[in-house]
């Protein structure tokens, strides 16, 4: 019988009822470590009372009107968001993809206004995504997320990821107005922009009139032990995006930007039915109530380096399976001298959770409320996954 739903992804032959904290709960009642938190979603676990609470009485009280009205939630999540960022203003929506979308159009829109039409080209990089849509495909330029789709939208240039002589290049060309990066790649296999990198990226801008546009949807939200991984660098950018972790769990998406750079988006440029609506906002503003409250991203850099600690180790261990570690905070990749999806396929089997990534990376991505304990817990399984698939090769 052929399903009903559009086979556009190569399921796992898992069906999870239940999640609590770092766990979940198959239907057959096994319980695995999730070191993929939905891909980077689940920021806070599964259940985190606080997050739950708010959804139950925010949906006990309003879920939607519309943003035809004032939304009491919205503005209180906006300036939580202010307040912690460099932003002067926040538009919601349900997902990355709509924010990237926003970003290029605010972004093109800002050179409309400020008389410079001719200058709407962005610089994006090799191995970057930024969402399925067609602006964001077309952003991002990989056959793998293009091909076959016919037009893409024009105006971006894609460079080699770390040529800093083409990237000096193509910043000084007269029709570039706009940088758009990851500062950790996700996708792209979790490769991190060393801090120097993304000061120089700032320098350009300014050194150019650019505007600089961080996607910050898989690496932002307390995952590297700051709120979004671009204060590491002490920079801020004129354009950011924001999804996963903000939400919890619950579709939320957002864009934050200066005053100047959203300076064309007035009425009428840009809309969302569901964006921004009470019920979204309210869990958006408990999840930043718990990682903005004291301490708490000091534990996430604490688990971080127990948890890379802990994959060294790994990799030692399995030098014909793994070949190094990187990333930040708790947004790490494991190198691997096998193909990843076997890794993954291995570790179901062994009730433990990853994500694969391009340049034969293994995405480990758990909660940040995840325990010492819990990380051991998921080495150890993912040591005897790895055990498995060195016997397996030996014996063939």
């Amino acid at each position: 019988m052929i399903s009903p739903v559009l086979p556009s992804y190569s399921r796992a032959n898992l069906s999870f009822v239940k999640g609590e904290g770092s766990w979940l709960v198959e239907a057959d009642g096994r319980r695995f470590l999730d070191f993929a938190s939905g891909i980077a979603v689940m920021s806070l676990g599964h259940g985190h009372p606080k997050v739950v609470q708010a959804l139950v009485d925010q949906a006990n009280a309003l879920w939607h009107t519309s943003n035809l009205y004032e939304v009491p939630q919205q503005k209180a999540l906006a300036d939580r968001l202010v307040e912690h960022t460099f932003a002067d203003t926040v538009f919601f929506c349900n997902s990355g993809t709509e924010a990237a979308e926003l970003a290029i159009k605010m972004a093109r829109k800002f050179r409309t206004e400020t008389g410079s039409p001719d200058r709407m080209t962005i610089l994006t990089f090799e191995g970057a995504f930024h969402g399925r849509s067609t602006g964001a495909i077309s952003a991002a330029g990989s056959e793998k997320l293009t091909k076959g789709f016919g037009p893409l939208l024009p105006g971006f240039r894609t460079l080699p990821f770390g040529d800093h002589d083409a990237l000096r290049e193509a910043a000084a060309a007269p029709d570039v107005g706009a940088i758009m990066v990851e500062p950790i790649q996700g996708e792209g296999g979790i490769r991190p922009l060393p801090d120097a990198c993304l000061k120089g990226l700032r320098d350009l801008c300014d050194e150019h009139g650019l505007l600089l546009i961080l996607d910050e949807i898989q690496c932002g939200m307390g995952r590297t032990g700051k709120l979004f991984a671009h204060e590491w660098a002490g920079i801020t950018p004129d354009i950011m995006l924001v999804a996963k972790g903000i939400g919890g769990g619950f579709p939320l998406g957002a864009l934050l930007a200066t005053e100047e750079a959203a300076n064309g988006m007035t009425a009428g440029t840009h809309g969302s039915t569901y964006g921004g609506n009470p019920l979204g906002c309210a869990v958006g503003g408990a999840v930043m109530d718990v990682i903005t409250e004291d301490g708490f991203l000091d534990g996430v850099v604490a688990r971080a380096g127990f948890l890379r600690q802990k994959l060294e180790g790994l990799v030692a261990s399995h030098p014909d399976v793994f070949d190094g570690v990187r990333g930040e905070g708790l947004i790490l990749g494991l190198t691997c001298k096998i193909p990843p999806a076997e890794i993954v396929a291995e570790g179901y089997k062994h009730e433990v959770l990853t994500v694969p990534a391009a340049d034969n990376a293994l995405r480990i991505l758990p909660a940040l409320t995840i325990s010492e304990a819990e990380i051991a817990e998921g080495i150890d399984r993912l040591d005897a996954a790895a055990t498995a698939l060195s016997r397996r090769t030996a014996a063939e």
